[in-house]
C-alpha cells in the first residue's frame, strides 16, 4: 500500500508538470518527469522542512540548480503545502504569476534561490553549506546543536558542464562540507541532443578527485535505493556527496522519452495522453488525488514538530548559554546592532591613503562589532586588504573562523557569497581585483535580481594599477556594473567616503553592494569630512563649493581618486578667475534615486558647463554632463608603466584637468 501511495505521489508530480507546460505551451517537462522519484523521496522521507514556515532558520535547504525544471519544484511546493494553489500552477510561466519560467527567490514561497543560469545553483548551495558550517562551529555547544541542517541540490548534466560548478565543487571538497548533498539527474541529454557530443568525462571520478563521496543509483525510479543513498550521504559528515541517479528524461512519454525533444518543449495533448496512460493515470488535468494531499500533509506535520522541537532546544540553549544565545538570535534576524559603528575610525582632512587600505581599516573596526561578518578573497588577501585580523582561517575543522580562502575561483566566490547571504545569519563578502569582476558578473546580476545584500569588494580600480598593464586595468567595468538594475556600485573618493560606503553596505537589506577601491593614494578634503556622511547616502554631493561671491562658471564632476584631482584643478582654475564647484558622485544609482530638487541643488540645470572626470569609459556620463558638457575619461585600453606615469600620460593631472576645462569653455563662447 505504501509503495502504491508513493507511486501515486510521484505520478502526480509528473502529471502536474506535464499539465503546467502544456497549459503554458512552454517549458521543460523532461526533467520533472524523469527526476520526480528522487525529488519526492527527498522531500517526503529525508528532508527536514516546515511548509508552514518556509523561513524556519534550521530547515534543510533545497536548491533546484537545474532551474529549467521549475515545474518539478512548483509541483512539490503545491503538494507539500507551501501555499501554491492549483490556480498558481495553471498560471505557469505567465506574467505576474508565482510560477515563473525559472524559480525566483522572493516571488514563490519555498524557493531558496533564483536559478536558471546553469551551475550557479550548485555554487550558491555550496555557500549555504559554508554558512551552516560556520554558524554551527561558532554557536553550537555540546548537547545544543542549534545550527544543524543539510543543503540539497538537484542538478543535471548541463550544470556539471559549467565551470562555476567545478570551482565550487573543488572548494567544497577541500572544505569537507559533509552537509552538502547533490542529486545528479544523470539522463545523458541536453537541449541540443545527447551529451555524448560534448560531455563524456567520468563525472564521479572528477568529484572523487575533488574529495567528494560519490554514490550511484542505477534505477532512477527505485525510491528505496534513492533513500538509501541519501541516508548514506548524510552519514558521511566529512565529505560532500554526489549521488548520480540514472534517469530517463521525459520518463513515460513513449515517443520522446530519452530524447532532447522533451527537454524544452511541451509534450502536446496527444503525447501527454499517452504518457498518462502509461502511468495508469485516470484523473483530469491539474487534478490531484485527495489521498496524495493527505499523504504529503504528513511531512507538513513532521516539519511543524521538528521546528517546535528546535524552538525548545533554542530556549534551553538560552538558559545554558545566554550570551551566545543573544548573539545568535540577533544574527538570525539580520540587520546590524545599534552600536555597530562605534568602533569606526574618524578620518581628519589631510588623511592620505589608498581606499583599499582605508577599507581594510574600516573592516577591522566593523569586525569588532559585527560577529557575523564573514567572507574572504580570491587569493588576493594581501592586495585587497580584506583579511579580518584575529579571526582565523575558515577551514575544515575550524569552521568557526571568519576568513575564507576562495582560491583563484572568482565566479564561484561570488555565487558562494550569494548562497551565504541567502542562508542568513552572516554578512557575506567576497573580494578581488576590479578587472576580474568580468569573471563573476553573472553572480552579481543574480544578487541584484534576488535583491539580497551581498557585498563585493573590488580594488585596483583604474589605469593607476600601472605596471600590470592593460589586462589588469579596468576601463569598461564601471559602466557595465552601473547598468545592472538594483546593484549599488560605490566608488568612494577618500577615507570618509570609504567608511560611509561600508556603512551603506552592511546596512543594506534589499540590494547588493559593490565597493570599487583604489590602489593609488587619495587625500581627504574638508568638504568630504563634512559632506560625505550624508552625501554618499544620496549618491552625490557638492564636495567643494564655488566661491559664492562670484558667478559660477561650471561644474567639475568626479568619482573616486579623481575627486581629489578635481579639487586641485578647481584651485588652479580659481587662479585664472574661473569659478567652479566640485561634485563627488560615488554612486550613480543612489544619486538617480534622489528627488529632482536635490539633484538640481547638486547639479543646477543652469550650470551647463560641466566636465565629468573618471579614469574609465565615458559611457553613461552623458546624463550628468548634459548635451553641452564634456568628459575627461578613457575609451581605450590602459598601458603598462608606473601608475603615476600612466595616469599622467592619459591626462589625469590637476594641470591637465584645468587646461581641458579652460579649452572647453573657450569653445563654448
Amino acid at each position: 500500500m505504501k509503495k502504491q501511495m508513493d507511486q501515486l505521489a510521484v505520478d502526480t508530480i509528473r502529471t502536474l508538470s506535464i499539465d503546467m507546460t502544456n497549459q503554458a505551451n512552454s517549458g521543460h517537462p523532461g526533467l520533472p518527469m524523469g527526476a520526480a522519484p528522487m525529488a519526492y523521496t527527498l522531500w517526503s522521507r529525508v528532508m527536514v522542512h516546515n511548509p508552514k514556515n518556509p523561513k524556519w532558520f534550521n530547515r534543510d535547504r533545497f536548491v533546484l540548480s537545474a532551474g529549467h525544471g521549475s515545474a518539478l519544484l512548483y509541483s512539490l511546493l503545491h503538494l507539500f503545502g507551501y501555499g501554491l494553489t492549483i490556480e498558481d500552477l495553471k498560471q505557469f510561466r505567465q506574467f505576474g504569476s508565482k510560477t515563473p519560467g525559472h524559480p525566483e527567490y522572493g516571488q514563490t514561497p519555498g524557493v531558496e534561490a533564483t536559478t536558471g543560469p546553469l551551475g550557479q545553483g550548485l555554487a550558491m548551495a555550496t555557500g549555504m553549506a559554508m554558512a551552516e558550517a560556520h554558524l554551527a562551529g561558532k554557536y553550537n555547544r555540546p548537547a545544543y546543536p542549534v545550527v544543524d541542517h543539510d543543503t540539497y541540490v538537484l542538478c543535471g548534466d548541463g550544470d556539471l558542464m559549467e565551470g562555476v560548478t567545478a570551482e565550487a565543487a573543488s572548494l567544497a571538497g577541500h572544505l569537507k562540507l559533509g552537509k552538502l548533498i547533490v542529486l545528479y539527474d544523470s539522463n545523458k541529454i541536453s537541449l541540443d541532443g545527447g551529451t555524448d557530443m560534448a560531455f563524456t568525462e567520468n563525472v564521479r571520478q572528477r568529484f572523487q578527485s575533488y574529495g567528494w563521496q560519490t554514490l550511484v543509483v542505477e534505477d532512477g525510479n527505485n525510491l528505496d535505493a534513492i533513500e538509501q543513498a541519501l541516508n548514506e550521504a548524510k552519514a558521511d559528515i566529512h565529505h560532500p556527496s554526489l549521488i548520480e541517479v540514472r534517469t530517463v528524461i521525459g520518463y513515460g512519454a513513449p515517443n520522446v522519452s530519452g530524447t532532447h525533444q522533451v527537454h524544452g518543449s511541451p509534450l502536446g495533448k496527444q503525447e501527454a495522453a499517452l504518457a498518462k496512460k502509461g502511468y495508469g493515470w485516470t484523473y483530469d488535468p491539474f487534478e490531484v488525488p485527495e489521498e496524495v494531499y493527505q499523504h504529503c500533509a504528513q511531512s507538513e506535520r513532521a516539519g511543524t514538530l521538528a521546528e517546535e522541537k528546535w524552538e525548545q532546544l533554542l530556549s534551553d540553549y538560552a538558559e545554558a548559554y545566554p550570551e551566545a544565545a543573544r548573539e545568535f538570535t540577533a544574527i538570525m534576524k539580520g540587520g546590524v546592532p545599534a552600536d555597530y559603528a562605534q568602533e569606526l575610525p574618524d578620518y581628519p582632512a589631510g588623511t592620505e591613503a589608498a581606499t583599499r587600505k582605508l577599507s581594510g581599516e574600516v573592516m577591522q573596526a566593523l569586525n569588532k562589532r559585527l560577529p557575523n561578518l564573514f567572507g574572504g578573497a580570491a587569493d588576493l588577501f594581501s592586495s585587497v586588504k580584506t583579511y579580518l585580523n584575529d579571526s582565523g582561517d575558515f577551514q575544515a575543522g575550524h569552521y568557526e573562523r571568519k576568513n575564507i580562502w576562495f582560491g583563484v575561483r572568482e565566479f564561484a566566490m561570488a555565487a558562494i557569497v550569494n548562497g551565504m547571504t541567502l542562508h542568513g545569519g552572516v554578512k557575506a563578502y567576497g573580494s578581488t581585483f576590479f578587472t576580474f569582476s568580468d569573471y563573476l558578473k553573472p553572480a552579481l546580476r543574480l544578487a541584484a535580481l534576488m535583491k539580497i545584500p551581498s557585498i563585493f569588494v573590488f580594488t585596483h580600480d583604474s589605469i593607476a594599477v600601472g605596471e600590470d598593464g592593460p589586462t589588469h586595468e579596468p576601463i569598461e567595468q564601471l559602466a557595465g556594473l552601473r547598468s545592472i538594475p538594483n546593484l549599488n556600485v560605490l566608488r568612494p573618493a577618500d577615507a570618509v567616503e570609504t567608511r560611509e560606503a561600508w556603512k551603506l553596505a552592511v546596512e543594506s537589506t534589499d540590494e547588493p553592494t559593490v565597493l570599487v577601491l583604489t590602489r593609488q593614494n587619495t587625500k581627504t578634503y574638508e568638504g568630504e569630512v563634512s559632506g560625505a556622511p550624508e552625501g554618499i547616502k544620496r549618491g552625490g554631493y557638492v564636495v567643494s563649493p564655488a566661491d559664492t561671491e562670484k558667478a559660477e562658471d561650471g561644474i567639475l564632476i568626479a568619482t573616486g581618486s579623481e575627486v581629489g584631482l578635481a579639487i586641485e584643478a578647481q584651485k588652479l582654475l580659481s587662479e585664472d578667475h574661473i569659478n567652479v564647484r566640485v561634485v563627488s558622485l560615488p554612486s550613480f544609482t543612489r544619486f538617480d534615486e534622489q528627488s529632482k530638487e536635490y539633484r538640481d541643488q547638486v547639479l543646477p540645470p543652469q550650470l551647463t558647463k560641466r566636465i565629468g572626470i573618471e579614469m574609465a569609459s565615458s559611457f553613461g556620463w552623458d546624463r550628468y554632463i548634459g548635451s553641452d558638457g564634456t568628459c575627461l575619461t578613457i575609451d581605450r585600453f590602459g598601458a603598462s608603466g608606473k601608475g603615476s606615469e600612466v595616469t599622467a600620460a592619459y591626462g589625469f593631472t590637476p594641470e591637465h584637468v584645468a587646461e581641458r576645462f579652460m579649452e572647453y569653455l573657450a569653445k563654448q563662447k
